[in-house]
């Protein structure tokens, strides 16, 4: 990983932000970004709570990460980005004050990540570009995250919201309440690839030769499917994509379930 690029304040190799426009809580708004040189195979973590993700392929080597922060009732002056530089990439969040009672916030990447929020109104929406080969992680609570033509693995998430995925590369997708929709490049990976709803469809177009074992479930829907799979039971149908290979599963419990072929 190449020296990265850097915020306003740094503080023990953690960048914090906090500035721009801020007259007073209601409507207020903070703007800033980020910006840094990475290398493929590394990791570009975003991890917001209220608000958006939108990434899109960065045109060299440089990643961008732009926020806003706006507040109705809350002062988004109450709530930072950090930016943590690590071995593995850099891993950007969104930081609430901390809650009485509950374990401190933590910025960090992965597992480590740790983030309670309460009463809190404030959204933090993140537009990121992204170089090839640069691993896209997108997660957030209440916001869509989406990712437009990547040429990297994509894994985004959210609670509530909808998940826009297309790239040349590897993806998954976990929603509770929204849609998802992904175009993806590539299946024959080290790791299954779940798209995974509970309320909202799930349509998944990967390419005709794709290697793969398929399983497409709904509770309360219909499975369409360009592959041919057999169902095993209401709603429960599987098949094998080409010589087979780690599992592409496409699972909501209300909402269609649709597997297409692309080029």
């Amino acid at each position: 990983m190449k020296t990265k690029g850097t915020l306003s304040l740094l503080v023990t190799g953690v960048a914090l932000l906090a500035c721009g426009d801020s007259t007073g809580p209601g409507g207020s708004i903070i703007e800033d970004d980020w910006s840094g040189q990475m290398d493929a195979g590394d990791v570009l973590e975003i991890r917001g709570v209220n608000g958006g993700i939108s990434a899109s392929a960065a045109a060299g080597s440089e990643a961008v990460v732009s926020f806003t922060l706006q507040g109705q009732d809350d002062d988004p002056a109450t709530v930072t980005v950090q930016v943590v530089e690590h071995a593995g990439g850099v891993t950007i969040c969104a930081v609430y004050p901390d809650v009485p009672g509950q374990p401190t916030n933590v910025c960090a990447p992965g597992s480590e990540y740790r983030m309670s929020v309460q009463d809190n109104d404030v959204q933090v929406t993140f537009t990121v570009t992204v170089p090839a080969g640069v691993t896209f992680v997108g997660k957030t609570v209440n916001g869509g995250v989406s990712g437009d033509d990547l040429e990297s693995n994509a894994f985004v998430s959210t609670v509530n919201g909808p998940l826009i995925v297309s790239t040349t590369l590897m993806a998954d997708a976990t929603t509770v309440n929204g849609s998802i929709t992904a175009a993806i490049g590539m299946v024959n990976g080290d790791r299954d690839l779940p798209f995974t709803a509970v309320n909202g469809n799930v349509t998944v177009t990967v390419p005709a030769a794709t290697n793969a074992e398929a399983r497409l479930v709904t509770v309360n829907g219909d499975v369409t499917s360009d592959f041919p799979l057999t169902e095993f039971a209401p709603g429960d149908w599987r098949g094998t994509l080409g010589s087979g290979g780690r599992t592409l599963a496409l699972t909501t419990v209300n909402g269609n379930v649709t597997l297409l072929s692309g080029s």
